[in-house]
């Protein structure tokens, strides 16, 4: 996400981040090669003036120019900016508690993934312990309904129907006495979306707003429309009123327009934003992360909490327990390799790591070893896997067939497992004995 931005703004790093001393001139050019990469990264121009003037009156000033590390600090300055910029700081749901139903509507045009995005988000909330009810309010799109029916279907959310309904403002309405009498702490109301914005869709949506008195009434933009989402944004919140943002296609989007226009055309913050087409790809918004991974600095932060998401203390202390004894077999390497998946594609991991960002080929990651491992492992017995020393002549010759590899790959895969068996072992026993160390110096206090 956001590559053509990143790599830009990354030139700038590391074109006058490490310098001992700057002049006026390093940072007129570096602010205008910034004003080129915002232009071209579709950002409304006014957002681009505002950002680019103010960056430069501060540059210049003795706070940067004299200080110990003028490179860094001017770097730190434009990261700064960014996070104003994108919104500064995390801006979460505002829902009422467990007791009492508390509505959000989502609004967008057709084709902003609305109806997807808002599976995703009963999904998330779901996870956090609420009780949801999703509202097949969009009656004009064909198929939307059922499509909502499938995807609550999917993620084990109930979906409020009428068959043959016409008025959605009556669904919605009567979704929202069901949810109240059956105690549903959260619905969701799913609306009717247009090619581009009318009369008759703006009125029918303010009908459904007064209807279920919506705590949070967000819109889905499409990432990908570049600083027109932040046009759309300002009609739908001027029109209905707007408590923030839900970015869609986040993950397609290289330039960057929507994310650093929405704030400050609109006012209202991006509070999530889509990050892939499972019910887990929706992610909490956050200014800082994405300020760092377009200046090419990762996201360490999001990395560790992408792990923590697929991986329990519990699996943790089992994995570094076979670690240490050398029972760590290719089973586990097996079920690793589907682990590392649950994080989500590579591409998105690798921007998370600073340096990484544009300097490794996702493609060849997904699709050359990594595949070929999972496929020569799949290709094993499991009583293979458990014990590859039983993995002779015949037996890789048969992995080699049946994982479309060659044997001098399945040969690869085996001496590489063995070389990290050992590189486990002694990192785990490195690691007690720094352990024991450290609890020796603790009681010679």
């Amino acid at each position: 996400m956001l590559e053509k931005l990143s790599e830009k703004f990354s030139d700038v790093v590391r074109s006058i981040g490490g310098k001992a001393t700057i002049s006026e001139k390093n940072v007129e050019e570096a602010v205008e090669q910034i004003k080129l990469a915002l232009l071209e990264a579709d950002v409304n121009l006014r957002v681009v003036r505002r950002f680019v003037n103010s960056t430069l009156e501060e540059a210049r000033g003795e706070k940067v120019l004299r200080s110990v590390q003028p490179g860094q600090q001017f770097i730190k300055l434009v990261h700064d900016k960014l996070v104003a910029l994108l919104g500064e700081g995390r801006s979460d749901l505002v829902l009422k508690g467990p007791d009492t139903t508390s509505v959000i509507l989502l609004l967008g045009l057709q084709g902003s993934g609305k109806t997807t995005t808002a599976s995703k988000l009963a999904f998330m909330l779901k996870g956090k312990g609420r009780r949801v009810l999703l509202a097949a309010c969009d009656l004009v799109r064909p198929a939307a309904v059922e499509q909502l029916r499938v995807l609550g279907s999917q993620i084990g959310v109930d979906v409020y129907i009428e068959e043959g309904a016409k008025d959605p403002v009556k669904v919605a309405a009567a979704a929202l006495a069901k949810a109240r009498r059956e105690l549903y702490d959260t619905l969701i109301v799913d609306t009717t979306g247009r090619l581009q914005i009318d009369e008759p869709m703006m009125q029918e949506i303010v009908r459904v707003r007064d209807a279920v008195k919506p705590d949070e009434a967000l819109l889905v933009a499409d990432a990908m429309t570049g600083q027109a989402a932040a046009d759309i944004a300002k009609t739908f919140d001027e029109r209905v009123g707007l408590t923030g943002v839900i970015l869609s296609k986040f993950d397609s989007d290289t330039r960057g327009g929507a994310a650093l226009s929405l704030k400050s055309v609109t006012g209202k913050p991006v509070k999530f934003i889509g990050t892939s087409e499972k019910p887990e790809g929706l992610e909490p918004f956050f200014p800082e992360r994405v300020a760092g991974r377009i200046l090419g600095m990762g996201d360490i932060v999001g990395l560790v909490e992408k792990a923590q998401s697929v991986y329990d203390q519990k699996q943790v202390e089992e994995l570094e327990r076979k670690m240490a004894n050398s029972d760590f077999t290719l089973q586990d390497w097996l079920e690793q390799l589907g682990q590392v998946k649950k994080m989500g594609s590579f591409k998105s991991m690798i921007e998370m790591i600073p340096g990484l960002a544009g300097q490794i080929d996702e493609d060849r990651i997904d699709r050359g070893a990594m595949k070929a491992q999972e496929s020569i492992l799949q290709s094993m017995t499991r009583k293979e896997r458990s014990n590859h020393l039983i993995i002779g002549p015949s037996r890789r010759t048969r992995i080699a067939r049946g994982s479309g590899t060659s044997v001098g790959e399945v040969n690869r895969l085996l001496k590489q497992f063995e070389k990290t068996r050992l590189a486990m072992k002694k990192m785990m026993k490195n690691k007690g004995q720094m352990a024991q160390m450290m609890a020796q110096q603790q009681k010679g206090r």
